[in-house]
């Protein structure tokens, strides 16, 4: 299981307020804690306040780069963004992200094929969020015919089935499983990605919903999951299930992960 750190989201206040303030030491420190909580990849997210997107990305880059050694998901809806930020980049990033909609497609495909980034393509479109799974698989096949075109192996494609919040959706973590499982028998090379806290919008104790949801996921078939590394628990349960269904061979992931303190028996939260 892939883990890409979600804390570096100008979304968030604190993280918005190191933006603007340009607090270097607040951004390294999140970066570096992410990292040895086992983040293999950060999303880095400037939000899009104050038209000044592009340079704050390109503050974020360089600083978490200077802080740690691990690539990056450069994460922004503006494809013009994306293009000024790659330019930055010491390592191939993932591109977070495209969808059904024509003109992400159009801006992002291009750097992509050019950097040989993976990407994370979003199953909405211009007329939003699909209520089914048979709508989702519909664009998820549009965007995988231009991926293709574009030059993208399946492999560099990371398919986010967008799991909606249950507290407002009921069988809004069904439905998303569904759609892997469905996608995964038409298109056995595409992989899959959530952002995984979505799904707990809302709840109390939400990291017992994501633990539950994440386990279920990777049954489905998820291979990455954009989530809070620190949330111990959360950790625990890709491990333990990654090595109850047979992935981890010879205990050896779960056992180095223990000895080395990644998986902690009394989860509280690192963060």
């Amino acid at each position: 299981m892939l883990i890409i750190g979600e804390k570096i989201n100008g979304t968030l206040k604190k993280t918005a307020s190191a933006i603007t303030g340009r607090d270097c030491d607040f951004i390294r420190d999140l970066a570096l804690r992410q990292v040895r909580a086992g983040a293999a990849y950060l999303d880095v997210n400037a939000g899009t306040g104050g038209g000044k997107e592009a340079e704050d990305l390109v503050w974020l880059v360089n600083t978490v780069q200077d802080a740690v050694d691990v690539p990056l998901c450069l994460d922004s809806a503006d494809p013009a963004v994306i293009g000024v930020a790659m330019a930055h980049v010491k390592h191939t990033p993932m591109i977070n992200s495209i969808s059904g909609e024509q003109a992400r497609l159009d801006g992002i495909l291009p750097l992509a094929k050019d950097k040989g980034s993976p990407v994370i393509a979003l199953l909405l479109d211009d007329a939003g969020i699909p209520v089914d799974v048979e709508k989702r698989l519909t664009i998820a096949m549009r965007i995988i015919h231009q991926t293709r075109k574009a030059g993208l192996p399946d492999s560099h494609v990371y398919v986010d089935p967008l799991a909606l919040a249950v507290s407002t959706r009921q069988d809004g973590a069904l439905i998303a499983l569904e759609t892997i499982r469905a996608l995964k028998r038409e298109c056995p090379e595409i992989k899959f990605c959530m952002g995984l806290s979505n799904v707990s919008f809302g709840l109390p104790a939400r990291t017992l919903v994501n633990q539950a949801f994440i386990a279920q996921a990777i049954l489905a078939g998820l291979d990455a999951a954009i989530m809070n590394p620190m949330e111990q628990g959360l950790v625990n349960m890709i491990y333990a299930t990654e090595l109850v269904l047979g992935r981890d061979r010879f205990c050896r992931h779960y056992t180095q992960a223990f000895r080395s303190g990644m998986i902690d028996p009394n989860p509280a939260a690192r963060s």
